[in-house]
């Protein structure tokens, strides 16, 4: 047998009453898959984001950036068992991190609000995840994937950028600053996020690296946001991710010194 059928197996096996969950006619899990949604004033979207979601998810995670309009109200009447949580601080990254401390699955998926991420991906993401892969991370550059939703300044940001992590931190990505993204839950103490904003994603794909974690690329098409506008300023938050790297760059000796010095502290501990 596989190691991907260690993890995940047919959804027709009699062997397995009850225990695994199917995702489609050919795979079944067992780990259960929370989906984390950030929103601020998305009410007009949700329906297309949340008609996407595939029935076999474990649970869905609302992070209600303090909408003004009916996007609580909205996500409940979509999905009855959503679990909702007000955010507290400001930006993306913020929301992300106060959704995944809600989420109680074993794998988490991140999925914007704007109706741009098709949910029937997420199989994709997850079968990566079951294979043995630690961080399955969307490119819309990868063969397969794509986007409607990309100016050409944004593209060109998005390539220069990328090739710099790329380069600085012995990563092979080919899209970094996009947020469809799933991961073991377990990850989280591995990457540690301390940051608020769109360069949340930056962060992420940064730091799974310098975690040593396995990664798999996961072609994806992003598609236009169907109503209102963008709160991502491209020129600003370009420069917020380009810190991020820099910081991250500056460092990376630091952090690569950190596990033999907990392995010293522990033998000194035992010793005495």
């Amino acid at each position: 047998m596989s190691s991907a059928l260690h993890s995940a197996v047919s959804a027709h096996d009699p062997l397995i009453p009850g225990k695994y969950r199917p995702v489609s006619s050919h795979l079944a899990i067992a780990p259960p898959v929370s989906v984390v949604i950030p929103a601020m004033n998305e009410a007009e979207n949700l329906p297309y984001v949340f008609k996407t979601l595939p029935d076999w998810i474990h649970e869905v995670v609302l992070v209600d950036g303090n909408s003004t309009d009916d996007t609580v109200e909205v996500a409940r009447g979509l999905w009855p068992g959503v679990k909702v949580v007000e955010q507290r601080g400001r930006g993306k990254g913020d929301a992300l991190i106060t959704g995944f401390e809600a989420c109680t699955g074993d794998i988490i998926v991140m999925v914007d609000a704007d109706g741009s991420a098709d949910g029937q991906e997420i199989v994709s993401y997850v079968s990566a995840l079951v294979s043995g892969a630690d961080f399955a991370k969307g490119s819309r550059f990868a063969n397969g994937g794509g986007t409607s939703d990309m100016t050409p300044i944004r593209k060109l940001g998005n390539r220069v950028l990328c090739g710099l992590v790329n380069a600085k931190f012995g990563a092979r990505y080919t899209d970094l600053c996009y947020g469809y993204n799933a991961f073991w839950r377990k990850c989280l103490d591995e990457i540690d996020l301390d940051c608020t904003g769109f360069e949340v994603e930056t962060l992420m794909n940064i730091r799974v690296v310098k975690a040593g974690l396995k990664v798999q690329e996961i072609p994806s098409h992003e598609y236009l946001r169907i109503h209102g506008t963008s709160n991502l300023r491209a020129v600003h938050d370009g420069f917020r991710v380009l810190k991020v790297i820099l910081q991250e760059r500056s460092n990376r000796r630091a952090l690569r010194r950190r596990p033999h010095t907990v392995a010293l502290d522990s033998a000194r501990g035992e010793a005495s």
